[in-house]
């Protein structure tokens, strides 16, 4: 399986991401700059955490208008494999991507640390190799990681079952707990919590394998 791992000007969790899917996974990965017009020959494609663009004006806000978010876009509506870790959930959700908005902390103060999240559903190409209700240590790192939506989305994304992660320690006021959701099509999905820093051993928890290799298993099956 090829990744394409996109760089923005102030992505700082691309080589994170290379790392994890090439020597963790044993999978292809490249780098794809944010001005690229295309997505090459990527099998799934990965929104890395950082500060795209210095974060001015909104986290994601000018990183929604790079280039390679119209292919990004194209990829998505022909049913390619979207995941946006962090500052690329922010950018999936200024996109309109993914539903919702993602707000300064609870506490307005940055937040970094260990955290633990519920997997709510197995029925993602991101989420098939966990078990609903399996927990998993993931690091958070953010300042504007609450997740907000009004009512009637927050009860239509629990109702098409695209709640797919839950915090048990909310660390920044989300609603409902929510730590990452996907689209109704379910092959777009956001999370604040780095899967790919909890990819190795040496980092402490290898819990973040199961979305990442999740994502290889829905590629290969027939």
């Amino acid at each position: 399986m090829r990744f394409g791992v996109v760089v923005f000007p102030g992505s700082n969790c691309d080589h994170d991401a290379w790392y994890a899917i090439t020597r963790n996974l044993g999978q292809q990965a490249e780098m794809i700059w944010h001005d690229s017009p295309t997505l090459g020959d990527a099998d799934a494609v990965i929104l890395p955490g950082g500060f795209s663009y210095g974060d001015y004006l909104r986290c994601g806000a000018i990183a929604k208008f790079s280039p390679v978010m119209t292919a990004v876009r194209r990829f998505a509506e022909q049913g390619g494999l979207v995941l946006g870790i962090c500052n690329g959930f922010q950018i999936l959700v200024e996109s309109g991507l993914l539903p919702g908005a993602l707000l300064r902390n609870r506490d307005l103060k940055f937040v970094c640390r260990e955290v633990t999240v519920r997997v709510e559903t197995a029925n993602t190409p991101f989420t098939l190799a966990a078990a609903p209700g399996q927990t998993l240590r993931l690091p958070v790192a953010h300042g504007e990681g609450c997740y907000f939506a009004d009512e009637r989305t927050l009860d239509r994304l629990e109702r098409e079952d695209c709640v797919v992660l839950r915090y048990l320690d909310n660390p920044n006021g989300s609603l409902r707990d929510i730590a990452g959701i996907c689209n109704e099509r379910r092959n777009v999905m956001g999370l604040m919590p780095h899967p790919e820093r909890a990819a190795d051993e040496l980092m402490g928890s290898t819990d973040g394998r199961v979305i990442l290799e999740s994502m290889v298993h829905s590629l290969v099956a027939p």
